[in-house]
Order: structure tokens, then sequence, then C-alpha cells
């Protein structure tokens, strides 16, 4: 096989390494291995649903909705925040459907989907436990 110019110097790079016999061969492999997990699908799930737990505020949204279902008011009084703000938080919670909201009078209600709170902790466990690559 011929190599470019850059993957020469990783090739010559990985050669330096203790465990590692044959440096082209282990290139090869690793490069394959690579390729395998840049093309799983489920990454760019499992990335925006990272994202939407990234902020506290969306943390606490959600373990307040796991207990019950709560207007937004509640969830200001709850949380010490604006509404302004806790409605940003909801809409990026809602557009990934991990939790839906309806109206109630004056008033819009919000829930977890279980359903979607389900797909990522799977999602999240299997990235854990390696099982996707299996």
């Amino acid at each position: 096989m011929e190599y470019s110019k850059k993957e020469m110097e990783l090739i010559t790079t990985l050669a330096k390494c203790e465990d590692i016999e044959d440096a082209s061969a282990y290139y090869d492999k690793i490069t394959e291995y690579g390729k395998k997990i840049l093309n799983e699908s489920y990454l760019a799930s499992l990335s925006k649903l990272l994202e939407a737990f990234s902020h506290v505020d969306r943390i606490l949204i959600l373990r307040i909705l796991m207990e019950k279902d709560r207007c937004v008011c509640e969830l200001e009084a709850i949380l010490g925040k604006s509404q302004s703000n806790i409605s940003y938080h909801l809409k990026i919670l809602e557009n990934l459907n991990l939790i839906k909201g309806w109206k109630k009078g004056k008033f819009t209600h919000y829930s977890i989907v279980q359903k979607s709170l389900e797909h990522f902790k799977d999602l999240f466990n299997n990235w854990i436990n390696d099982e996707i690559f299996n």
C-alpha cells in the first residue's frame, strides 16, 4: 500500500511505541477502526442529546419533570429563573423530543417523553459499555 507523507509520519511515530511490532499494519488497522466509529449513525443523535444535558438548568428541568408534570410558572418558582430563561431551555428539550408541552387553560404544561428518555439512556449505556462496536 502506498502512503501519503502525513501517513508515513504517523507510521514512523507509531513505530516508536513499545508494543507495536508492525507499524504499517497497525496503522491500517486503527484507520479502519476510525472509519468504522466515525460512520456510526448513533453518534449524531447521542451528541445532540448530550448537548441538551450540557446545561445545568436543562438537567434540573428534566429532574423536576421526572417527578410530575409542571407548568412554566412552577418551573420559574422552583428554579428562581425568569420565564424567558425557562422557555429557552424548554424549547431545546422539546426540540429533542425529551419533553412535550400542551396548553391547559392559559398555561403551558410540560412532561417527560419517557420513550425518548429511555432511548437516550440506551444510547448512552451502549456507548459507555462499548456494545455498539461489537
